[in-house]
């Protein structure tokens, strides 16, 4: 039997399978309008990388907002334990995991045994997260992938000091208007993340080593800018955005081992 690990967000699904501890698949796809059909589409593909079937899946944990409309879960486990599993398992040291999702970030922090001690999560806004620079891309009129290469060429930041997503749009919009280098712009962006992010940090303290997931992680101007804030590394798993799915398939692991 194979256990199976299901995160659905607020702009992707992810699924991880795994057996004896060891990833066998996963997949990321988009959340779309229909969470549940999203939160099947990513069990079917990440099932299509192995030899498995649905028939030799035999405990499924769903997290993520979206976690109430995968059915066929056997359990549903907040995301906060979840991500902080998964981070456990790449990096054994972690104390502190920063997430930064579609439309939510938080922070996780461990004690030495990897349980949660503290947390925080940011407020209803989406700003700070992966939404706000989709949005902020977009009125760059760039690929949201590009938006780091794009801060490096600045030599200064613009100052973005709308914390609000559609009035920070404005403001992009307004700078735009005004002439300010795009790079500058995005530079500003960046730093306006990276803040948020660290502000929340040290609410629940600032404790090493510090593991950063979500789909923000791969935007490594963010990561090098809260590096740079903390006086810290920040590490980064290979695929940070399914850290939640894979915390939620090791859990579901824990109840088919009981089995073997």
């Amino acid at each position: 039997m194979i256990a199976a690990g299901i995160d659905v967000g607020s702009l992707s699904a992810e699924a991880v399978l795994i057996k004896n501890r060891k990833v066998l698949g996963y997949s990321v796809v988009p959340t779309g309008a229909d969470s549940r059909k999203a939160a099947e589409a990513a069990l079917e593909a990440a099932l299509s990388k192995t030899p498995y079937t649905k028939q030799d899946i035999g405990f499924t944990v769903a997290t993520g907002y979206g976690r109430i409309n995968v059915p066929y879960a056997d359990r549903q486990v907040t995301e906060i334990t979840c991500h902080a599993r998964g981070a456990i398992y790449e990096y054994q040291d972690t104390r502190t995991v920063i997430d930064i999702g579609g439309q939510d970030s938080k922070v996780i922090k461990l004690d030495a045994s990897g349980m949660v001690v503290d947390f925080t999560m940011n407020d209803k806004c989406a700003a700070g997260t992966g939404r706000f620079l989709e949005v902020m891309a977009r009125a760059l009129e760039v690929d949201l992938e590009d938006l780091s290469t794009l801060a490096q060429k600045a030599r200064r930041a613009s100052n973005i000091s709308s914390t609000c997503t559609v009035f920070a749009e404005s403001e992009v919009v307004s700078l735009i208007g005004k002439g300010t280098p795009r790079e500058e712009i995005a530079q500003g962006l960046i730093n306006s993340v990276a803040d948020r992010t660290v502000n929340m940090v040290h609410r629940v303290g600032l404790t090493r080593e510090v593991t950063m997931t979500g789909g923000v992680a791969k935007n490594a101007g963010v990561v090098r800018a809260i590096q740079e804030r903390l006086g810290v590394e920040v590490r980064v798993p290979p695929e940070p955005q399914i850290i939640g799915a894979l915390g939620a398939a090791l859990l579901a692991w824990n109840e088919v081992s009981k089995r073997l």
